[in-house]
């Protein structure tokens, strides 16, 4: 059966890894940027790229014109993947207007044109947080009032959207992923941004915690195989593996070729010197690692299962250890880690392989 997928965000980490995967299966792709985005890299994919703005319908329409195809609306599939992804504790207005706004956006032309598919990726903080070590599973309504945070309630108030939308007739599958880390980020993730900042022995420091963490490729899977055999008005859980910080960095360092471990930090500490943190990364036009909202999320509970998508997705995440080799792989490739005792001992290392 020959489909047409749209992919919006087509350009960050999770959707041009999105893209990666359907061109590699041979199908038609049209990739949604904003205005200001380089093409160059989904140009060189083989998609057809459309600059855009989910916060204007107008803009988005020529994603669903299907005149001069042979395509039918039942043969369209939307991956809605553009959303802003925040640690900051505070609200800012574009949080809302991508994340709610644009969703709802997305939905009201996907119900107007008919479309087969509608693939809306939520996050794993749309869900109320269960108390310590209890595992948390799907659930079907969502609450802003339930979570903490301004992005966990701008990704629960969206995702209900869409839900209410499938009793309007939407034929949408929600997933929810965990921590999305590992190879293809081409912009500054948080994640991506610590392992680079690790390698190069720009951080020295670290802080306790632990989270739940995935490969951004097994993310992609799933979500490509919810288009193929997601329950219509599911959700599905996108989980990867809850690891401590402590063993996180290990990896990295035995990944790195590091013989030192990193100073820990209490987080009192770090509270008090937030204010300085922040500065240093806005001096250097990058967004902070560490931030109130973020030293709470690595004392939430991590405990998520991913059980039902094993069973109707078929998904199985990869070792976290694959996940951090093949990022500072993508990272040496793309000259961002630039400690040659890292990149001769992590070369030297996967020769021997």
């Amino acid at each position: 059966m020959s489909r047409l997928y749209i992919v919006t965000g087509a350009n960050g980490h999770l959707g041009n890894v999105i893209v990666r995967m359907l061109r590699a299966r041979h199908e038609t792709v049209r990739a949604l940027i904003i205005t200001s985005d380089s093409p160059a890299m989904l140009n060189k994919l083989g998609v057809s790229v459309y600059k855009g703005d989910v916060r204007n319908p107008q803009t988005l329409a020529p994603l669903f014109d299907l005149e001069g195809t042979d395509y039918t609306p039942d043969d369209v599939v939307v991956i809605h993947a553009a959303a802003i992804i925040s640690i900051q504790a505070k609200k800012e207005a574009m949080l809302s207007e991508v994340n709610i706004e644009g969703t709802k956006n997305m939905v009201a032309l996907a119900l107007a044109q008919g479309i087969g598919r509608f693939i809306h990726i939520s996050s794993v903080h749309a869900l109320p947080e269960l108390p310590k070590d209890q595992v948390m599973t799907e659930i079907d309504h969502f609450d802003p009032d339930l979570v903490i945070g301004a992005y966990p309630k701008t990704k629960a108030i969206a995702t209900q959207h869409v839900l209410d939308a499938v009793k309007r007739g939407l034929n949408a599958i929600v997933v929810h992923p965990s921590g999305i880390i590992g190879p293809h980020d081409y912009g500054k993730a948080h994640m991506t941004q610590m392992i680079q900042d690790y390698a190069n022995g720009r951080l020295t420091v670290r802080i306790n915690g632990a989270y739940d963490f995935v490969d951004v490729r097994d993310v992609a899977q799933g979500i490509i195989q919810a288009t193929i055999s997601g329950e219509i008005g599911a959700c599905y859980l996108l989980s990867g593996h809850r690891i401590t910080l402590t063993d996180l960095f290990e990896l990295m360092r035995v990944s790195a070729g590091k013989k030192t471990r990193l100073c820990v930090l209490p987080h009192w500490f770090i509270r008090i010197m937030m204010p300085f943190v922040t500065l240093h990364y806005q001096l250097r036009k990058e967004v902070p690692i560490f931030t109130r909202y973020a030293l709470y999320t690595l004392n939430s509970n991590a405990f998520y299962s991913h059980e039902k998508a094993n069973r109707d997705l078929l998904y199985q995440p990869r070792p976290m250890s694959d996940t951090i080799e093949d990022t500072i792989d993508f990272l040496i490739g793309q000259h961002r880690i630039k400690n040659l005792k890292t990149i001769a001992f992590f070369k030297k290392k996967r020769a021997s392989f």
